[in-house]
């Protein structure tokens, strides 16, 4: 049974309202307390003053030493409602007493039994239950002139008014509870509301799910991802950029790092200190080479932070490398589909014209042609893969209306590692595509490929008749993303240059503008052995 989740608002008051009654609790606990300590306290001085003073009067001594002893009662009444109290009784030294609130009771001996050490010249202080009900007691010796103890005087104050004084403050504080509690509910409720708002309205559950799914999603992530602060503090990492950092041989655990400290070339400060991205950057790590996007994040037009993703460059270069392969291969089925329907459309027509004398030169003119292709492609390259590419750039070459020519000076024998076929024909694709574009606009739209094989290296030469370029361009046609075609274009002539780097090869360019192009490339190209 899924349990079940409270929002936030009822949570805050719930807790609000929790606080609130036991702070309350524990302060109507104190506050009684110290109430009727300090009222218990009160009493007792005013008990023992007010004793003191009728164990002084000289009424209260002669009376008890048998003058005028009727005037005791008249002079403790007095002082009985002058002082508030609850009684002031004045005995002899049997207890018997000689004033008291209810007359009849005079000459009676005193109850309570906390009288004994007055008695005995002792002032005392007690809580006792007498006649007149529960009272703190305050006992005050007589003394004559002499000094002889004559009697004792027993003043009583009721505890009557410390139980209404502490059940005044009981009343006091559940007014101020409720009072609390109210106040308390209202704030919770302003402040749940705040707090929503500031959190987009989603309740604590949901923010915990949602950056549960967010941080699976970003350690699911292929590329890598590390953000930092304002402070250039690494904040983030995920596995895949775990992964890269301890190939280069860094630290696994890089959060809270500086990243300057962490990555001494990394770029993120500039991103944080300009605002600006910069994408598609390389970067090497220690000998391990990185494509890198850098993003600036900006929270109210303010820059809070960076995130940098990359991956390295050795899988971005082979999925570069396998796309441009398909793509070659694509165009090369397409050129030789639609070369294909226009000869038939040819055959079709003469055969429905019954023109059989023309269709019979067409056809050996035709299977002249492919026959002649055919047999120099495959007869001097060995590699299946490598003369069907060169075979579909024929067909495409011709779909373009250009005259492409293949001469094969040497022969070429399988590689001994088939990754260099696919190194060529990306080499070969870009170089044949540019230089059968190049002479869109040239009268003779005629390209020369020559091809040679000598001690293990592989050399071709391509020459056009286009319509040239002049110095400054042929020092920048390498460059990632440089292009005169237009935007989304330069990337062909720098995949050729990076597939030459792993064939520890070379491409020369010799270009003069209205004379054509020629390219010459020279790679290690080792033979395979058989059974290899």
């Amino acid at each position: 049974m899924k349990k079940k989740q409270f929002k936030l608002s009822t949570i805050i008051i719930l807790f609000v309202c929790i606080v609130v009654l036991v702070s309350l609790v524990i302060t109507d606990l104190l506050i009684s307390r110290t109430i009727n300590d300090n009222i218990e306290s009160n009493i007792e001085e005013k008990a023992k003053i007010v004793s003191r003073t009728v164990a002084h009067s000289t009424i209260v001594k002669s009376g008890l030493e048998g003058e005028s002893e009727d005037q005791i009662q008249e002079y403790t009444q007095d002082i009985q409602k002058s002082a508030e109290v609850l009684f002031v009784v004045v005995m002899d030294m049997e207890g018997i007493r000689k004033s008291h609130p209810d007359p009849d009771r005079i000459g009676k001996h005193f109850v309570g039994g906390d009288e004994k050490d007055v008695l005995q010249g002792k002032e005392t202080l007690s809580i006792s239950e007498g006649t007149l009900g529960k009272s703190v007691r305050a006992f005050s010796p007589v003394f004559n002139d002499e000094n002889q103890q004559i009697g004792a005087v027993a003043v009583g104050i009721s505890l009557g008014s410390v139980e209404e004084a502490v059940s005044m403050s009981h009343r006091n504080i559940l007014v101020g509870s409720m009072i609390g509690i109210i106040v308390g509910i209202i704030g919770a409720v302003i402040i749940a509301r705040y707090i929503k708002k500031i959190l987009f309205g989603l309740e604590p559950i949901t923010i915990a799910k949602i950056l549960e799914e967010r941080n699976t999603m970003l350690q699911s992530v292929h590329e890598g991802v590390v953000a930092v602060n304002k402070d250039t503090t690494i904040s983030l990492v995920n596995k895949s950029a775990l992964k890269i950092f301890n190939e280069a041989g860094l630290s696994s655990d890089p959060i809270g790092m500086p990243i300057k400290e962490y990555m001494p070339h990394t770029r993120l400060e500039r991103v944080i200190a300009t605002g600006n991205p910069e994408l598609d950057e390389e970067q090497t790590i220690n000998g391990v080479s990185i494509l890198v996007n850098r993003v600036p994040l900006i929270v109210n037009d303010e820059v809070v932070g960076a995130i940098s993703t990359f991956r390295d460059k050795t899988e971005v270069n082979q999925l570069a490398e396998q796309l441009t392969g398909v793509k070659s291969y694509a165009e090369a089925l397409r050129a030789q589909s639609h070369e294909f329907m226009n000869k038939m459309h040819v055959i079709l027509g003469l055969v429905k014209m019954k023109d059989y004398n023309h269709l019979n030169r067409y056809v050996k003119e035709l299977v002249s042609l492919r026959v002649d292709e055919v047999s120099t492609v495959t007869s001097k390259v060995k590699d299946p893969a490598l003369a069907g590419f060169i075979m579909g750039k024929l067909s495409y070459a011709r779909e373009k209306n250009v005259a492409l020519t293949i001469e094969c000076h040497d022969f070429i024998p399988e590689p001994k590692d088939p990754s260099v076929t696919h190194e060529l024909i990306t080499v070969i694709g870009n170089l044949l595509d540019n230089s059968v574009e190049a002479t869109a606009n040239s009268a003779d739209k005629e390209v020369l490929m020559e091809l040679f094989y000598q001690d293990e290296r592989f050399e071709m030469i391509v020459t056009d008749t286009g319509e040239g370029m002049p110095d400054e361009m042929v020092e920048e046609i390498f460059t990632k993303g440089y292009s005169s075609k237009g935007e989304g274009r330069g990337y062909g002539l720098f995949l050729v240059k990076d597939s030459l780097g792993k064939l520890n090869g070379t491409l020369h360019v010799e270009s003069k503008v209205g004379s054509g192009t020629t390219m010459i490339v020279q790679a290690s190209y080792k033979e395979g052995k058989k059974g290899d």
